[in-house]
């Protein structure tokens, strides 16, 4: 890979050897995402400080070059594919909790913090963060703000959006700002924290994040509720949804979701026509009057058996089955069309419902499943490229999907965001004038479109 000496000689003044890479292997080894998406980078830079990322910005910016800022590469939209070329900006070394501050309830962290990692830093003290996805393990918390990601915790304690306080950050002039305060209150001015989060990293480079924590609970009680079909299921949502009690988890698993679950899990996972998992935490002493609530409102037209987890080991078997799922789906079908759509949760019924209609008229298998408790389905379109009546109606399949869940006031992603993958429906999602907005805010942030150029708003 070669790389302009114009560029090059003063990025060796801001990064030691250690921390610049223009090597061919390391490079591809930065140019694709989850998605599978792939561009190769000029270099590849692993800061360690917020002055030499407001270093690196400015340079950029003289140099009109592209900045892709990265993560762990878990993102399944292609947000963090460098399809301009130019500079990735791996945030793997800025990896230290700053601060943990139990008594106001709030931690510091560098951008590359990995979410599993701060939980287990969190326990002892006896708090969480709430965003929860299944890529925990190895996503990190920038990562998280830059797509707003989300969980099966979200229904109950919100999305990254509601659970970052303040924010440090380089704009694409090159401008270093912080925004936000450690309280939990405020009304001064525009929210720029809460612009910037589910902003791909198109506005600024995050360097450091104050987050808000929650207590954990004293207990949990996890239930299984399985149903003759999907309808039914997500009759039961809405009606779960429509009580006082809000479950910390409610999750939905079709019948094809829960066959591939059978395959992973074994027996232990039913044979039915749907299924729901429901998760209540509190202290131990309200749970049974939670889980009674609960569960007269899972009952009803079409379950099949309602069936409270007996231990750890049966709740262990039930989450590792749901978060096997995406992985399995794409090992069926590495091509799949992988969607998060989102819609008002009274209409997830008619979602369903909907979809089935939408996947017999292309004769391409829809696999769903997801947060249900918020409406984010994730739509999985089963089509196999080599079959060409297949390949010819995705497409339109896909626009059949998107084109009902705007029908029904939705949206095209709850927590994945929109990268590469989805930039050419943000016009049929978004109004013209609530674009041009958007595109005028990224210009004030970004005037030179440095920052993750390609990604997010259409051309």
């Amino acid at each position: 890979m070669s790389i302009a000496y114009s560029l090059l000689s003063p990025l060796q003044t801001i990064f030691p050897p250690h921390q610049l890479s223009t090597d061919a292997a390391e490079c591809a080894a930065y140019a694709y995402d989850n998605s599978r998406r792939e561009a190769i980078p000029d270099a590849v830079v692993f800061p360690t400080s917020h002055g030499q990322v407001m270093a690196l910005v400015a340079l950029c910016r003289e140099q009109r070059i592209a900045l892709t800022a990265r993560g762990r590469g878990t993102n399944t939209t292609g947000a963090s594919v460098p399809v301009a070329g130019g500079i990735v900006v791996s945030f793997e070394r800025m990896n230290r909790i700053l601060k943990m501050d139990p008594a106001n309830r709030l931690a510091v962290v560098e951008p590359g913090v990995l979410n599993a990692d701060l939980q287990t830093a969190l326990k002892p003290h006896g708090f969480f963060w709430a965003p929860d996805p299944t890529s925990a393990p190895f996503c990190s918390i920038a990562g998280n703000i830059a797509c707003n990601a989300g969980g099966p915790r979200a229904v109950k304690y919100g999305a990254t959006r509601d659970n970052v306080l303040a924010l440090r950050a380089v704009n694409g002039r090159g401008e270093e700002f912080r925004c936000g305060k450690p309280t939990s209150k405020g009304a001064t001015g525009y929210d720029l924290t809460r612009l910037l989060i589910g902003s791909e990293g198109t506005l600024a480079v995050i360097t450091e994040a104050t987050l808000k924590l929650t207590p954990l609970a004293s207990d949990k009680r996890t239930l299984r509720a399985t149903y003759v079909d999907m309808v039914a299921a997500a009759a039961a949502v809405a009606r779960i949804m429509a009580q006082p009690v809000t479950p910390c988890a409610l999750e939905y698993m079709d019948d094809e979701a829960l066959r591939l679950a059978r395959n992973h899990a074994g027996a232990s996972i039913p044979v039915a026509g749907a299924m729901l998992i429901i998760e209540v935490d509190g202290e131990t002493d309200a749970l049974p009057s939670a889980v009674a609530a609960i569960s007269r409102a899972a009952g009803g037209a079409g379950l099949i058996e309602l069936h409270a987890a007996n231990d750890a080991n049966e709740v262990a078997n039930l989450w590792a089955a749901r978060k096997a799922l995406s992985p399995a789906l794409r090992t069926i079908a590495p091509n799949k069309i992988n969607e998060d759509v989102v819609v008002p949760v009274s209409r997830v019924p008619e979602l369903i419902d909907g979809l089935k209609k939408i996947s017999a008229r292309h004769a391409i298998p829809i696999v769903t499943f997801g947060h249900a408790g918020n409406g984010n389905i994730h739509v999985n379109l089963l089509y196999q490229p080599e079959d060409q009546i297949q390949a010819g109606h995705a497409p339109a399949c896909l626009s059949e999907v998107f084109d009902l869940v705007f029908s029904m006031d939705g949206a095209l992603s709850g927590e994945h965001g929109i990268g590469l993958a989805k930039r050419e429906f943000m016009t049929r999602a978004i109004d013209p004038v609530s674009l041009d907005l958007m595109r005028r805010i990224k210009a004030q942030f970004d005037p030179d479109g440095i920052l993750n150029p390609g990604k997010l708003l259409p051309d």
